[in-house]
């Protein structure tokens, strides 16, 4: 299945972690929402996502060392539409984490509750993927 797809991560408590070549970035506690796209197939890329032991490719890798994936949404097309998903965004973001190639200010959100999370998917059409598990 093509098409995009937003993970929506929790992390316990502030940290500061080495991104990339982002470098060090200051995380708050609470929910984020990485925006991607996966045009070879979101159930291999949400797959790789959720491995622990992987190479360090993508800036969420990186949060991801420390931080939970709670609930992953998801759709299908044959488009990327990532960009489009991340512009319906007006929360706190970190800048140009996940958007090194492209002009959006950001694929990484944050807010202290879901809802506000929940409500963007909603609008964006999303549907929730219920596999957490692709192994």
């Amino acid at each position: 299945m093509k098409g995009s797809y937003v993970l929506l991560i929790k992390l316990d408590r502030e940290r500061k972690i080495r991104v990339g070549a982002l470098g060090e970035i200051y995380f708050k506690p609470g929910y984020y929402a990485y925006v991607g796209s996966a045009m070879n197939g979101i159930e291999a890329r949400v797959s790789r996502h959720l491995r622990k032991n992987k190479k360090m490719r993508w800036h969420v890798d990186y949060l991801l060392q420390y931080a939970e994936v709670e609930r992953i949404y998801y759709k299908q097309s044959n488009e990327k539409e990532e960009c489009s998903i991340a512009s319906l965004f007006s929360l706190p973001f970190i800048p140009r984490f996940g958007s090194s190639d492209c002009k959006c200010k950001s694929h990484l959100f944050y807010s202290e509750k879901t809802e506000e999370i929940d409500e963007v998917m909603k609008k964006a059409g999303m549907k929730i993927l219920e596999r957490l598990n692709f192994k």
